[in-house]
């Protein structure tokens, strides 16, 4: 999925949109222990209660691609009749009436879910009748193409309220403020199946997590099936890794600027062809290490390190790996931030004997806020 089609849906969750047919709901405690259940048609509840649990479901479509969003897809052996895939639409075509199979759903999140506090598992099941795109680009409410049957996910921290005074109306004083229970924003959600090309994808869903370091491994890897992908941070690291260890002493501080250079070009060229979040694999790593200078031997060395650090078909989230609004460079004492676009600013020269780093001064300086008439 990319930005629109994430923003599609959660454009559903509006009075004036709301396509959600049922809810569910099941609190666990931090001992795994279900404390209470509940199923109930959505549009019976009360109306600020809808627009709370509105609120739940929009911040969980919410964050960067690549970071907090995360598409992953079922492997092979996930679609099979006993599958992770074969489940989530079983339990998808049953609307959420199966009370059996909500028992089943619910356990397995127990299961598999690591959080050693209270938190309460939210359901959904909607049904969005797509409409059609005319010509120029605009929505044809009338003319819906096909429903988009969907079911959402949302796993959230109940914590008590803090301490503290509140004022009473009916007393007319301020007192002890009662402690109660409060369901937090979503710390882990997922949307089954996901909604590409504005389309149902049975192969694939999306994932989102407030944390984006902390996705829940066990959670993935045994209540939904999909490929595991390496964290944002994870994502860096590696590609820095690859990048020192390839250019041993070829890493100059010229060599890494040209490098950020053509990445920034890359992922500016790639974002107008395709609104899907920009992809860097290893023949862009490539291509870019050439333009920037560095020899065919190390071109071939980067290859094998590649594939040993990261996997041969690997890919990085390009907003996990490139900053295309900064280029940063650090020392021990001092951090320097350049526009992405003004590297020109930025060299390095040896005076007498000593290594500097060099920066173009323009008229405009502030210190500490104050502006500088004298340098």
């Amino acid at each position: 999925m990319n930005r629109k089609e994430v923003l599609e849906i959660k454009k559903l969750f509006t009075d004036s949109k709301c396509c959600i047919s049922r809810i569910c709901g099941c609190y666990v405690d931090g001992n795994k222990n279900k404390v209470t259940t509940f199923r109930e048609a959505f549009l019976s509840l009360d109306q600020e209660e809808i627009f709370k649990y509105y609120k739940i479901f929009r911040s969980a479509l919410s964050g960067t691609f690549g970071k907090n969003l995360l598409n992953m897809e079922f492997p092979t052996d996930a679609e099979t009749e006993e599958g992770t895939q074969s489940f989530l639409l079983k339990l998808r075509d049953s609307e959420l009436k199966d009370d059996d199979m909500l028992e089943l759903f619910f356990n397995k999140i127990i299961e598999n879910y690591s959080y050693g506090e209270n938190y309460l598992i939210l359901l959904i099941h909607g049904a969005y009748d797509v409409p059609g795109k005319a010509d120029d680009g605009m929505n044809m409410e009338d003319a819906s193409d096909y429903v988009y049957n969907h079911i959402f996910c949302c796993i959230c921290p109940v914590n008590l309220s803090e301490e503290g005074l509140c004022y009473n109306t009916e007393t007319n004083s301020f007192e002890n403020r009662i402690r109660s229970w409060i369901v937090e924003k979503p710390a882990h959600a997922f949307l089954f199946p996901a909604f590409n090309d504005r389309n149902s994808d049975i192969h694939n869903l999306l994932y989102y997590s407030k944390k984006p370091e902390e996705l829940n491994d066990s959670f993935i890897d045994g209540m939904l099936g999909v490929r595991i992908p390496m964290t944002c941070k994870v994502q860096k690291e590696t590609f820095a890794g690859i990048i020192a260890d390839t250019l041993g002493d070829e890493c100059s501080f010229n060599t890494i600027k040209t490098l950020h250079e053509e990445l920034n070009s890359m992922v500016e060229a790639k974002a107008e062809q395709d609104p899907n979040p920009v992809e860097i694999d290893k023949f862009d790593m490539q291509k870019a290490l050439e333009k920037s200078g560095v020899k065919d031997e190390t071109i071939n060395s980067f290859k094998e390190e590649f594939d040993e650090s990261a996997g041969t078909n690997a890919c990085f989230t390009a907003a996990n790996i490139v900053n295309t609004k900064t280029f940063d460079v650090r020392t021990p004492d001092v951090v320097v931030k350049i526009s992405g676009d003004r590297t020109e600013l930025v060299e390095t020269r040896e005076i007498d004997g000593v290594k500097y780093l060099m920066i173009e001064l323009t008229d405009n300086i502030e210190v500490n806020g104050i502006k500088v008439t004298n340098y």
